[in-house]
């Protein structure tokens, strides 16, 4: 297993964000991650990424990783995009693609030109890279900061609700480069998303988080069978 998370809780005062969460995430795989508002899973990705720490156990690649900074973190090969894309505005798409790669990368036998014109093709923002970042649409707003992500080389991605305010086409587009990804650089894939038809058929296995409580972890077929997941989507409990 890449990342082995145990007996996770997080506290906001009285709040339960996250309550004694576990869960595997094996190398290779996407994982996707719903349930309700409120549920806990935003709090998980920002525990996961150093910017809470909570209590419990997060393993990632054999190392405890809990009392890592975020920095060092994104180091060990962890990377995240956010639900707003995080971008820098004034500057080009090549130049945000190149921070990523300056930042994160490592791996001392790949140059950042290499990593740069990589990801660059695999996005298909090649032919892009001098379009000041400010002056594209939301797609390929999302498209560079998941790009500067990749740049930074990680083993494991965190892609919080990525096609929200997109199209169809859109939609179809950016998840078959989540399925690129996998297949072309080995990076393994834990997704966030309220749009359950595309989490299934992207997911190969599913975690439904409902008031910081892990209540189903499965296959999507079997997390669409689970009586809570039932309950919880179609009951309105926890909306």
């Amino acid at each position: 297993m890449l990342l082995t998370v145990k007996n996770l809780s997080m506290n906001f005062g009285k709040l339960i964000a996250l309550d004694d969460v576990s869960f595997e995430v094996a190398t290779g795989e996407v994982f996707g991650i719903a349930g309700p508002n409120g549920a806990g899973k935003t709090t998980l990705f920002n525990v996961i990424s150093g910017h809470y720490r909570g209590k419990g156990s997060i393993s990632f690649d054999g190392e405890e990783i809990q009392n890592l900074r975020s920095q060092q973190i994104c180091h060990r090969g962890i990377a995240r995009i956010f639900q707003i894309p995080t971008i820098f505005s004034s500057m080009t798409i090549y130049q945000n693609v190149k921070f990523g790669a300056h930042f994160g990368n490592r791996h001392r036998d790949v140059s950042e030109e290499d990593t740069i014109a990589e990801i660059l093709r695999l996005t298909g923002l090649e032919g892009k890279e001098n379009i000041p970042a400010k002056n594209t649409d939301l797609f390929t707003k999302k498209i560079t900061m998941l790009a500067a992500a990749l740049a930074t080389r990680p083993k494991l991605i965190l892609l919080d609700e990525p096609i929200g305010g997109l199209n169809p086409g859109e939609i179809d587009q950016f998840l078959t480069l989540i399925r690129r990804i996998r297949v072309e650089l080995g990076v393994t894939a834990m997704v966030i998303e309220h749009l359950m038809e595309y989490l299934m058929e992207l997911s190969d296995r599913l975690m439904i988080l409902d008031f910081g409580k892990e209540i189903a972890i499965g296959t999507p077929s079997e997390v669409a069978k689970d009586k809570k997941v039932i309950e919880i989507y179609l009951g309105g409990v926890g909306a």
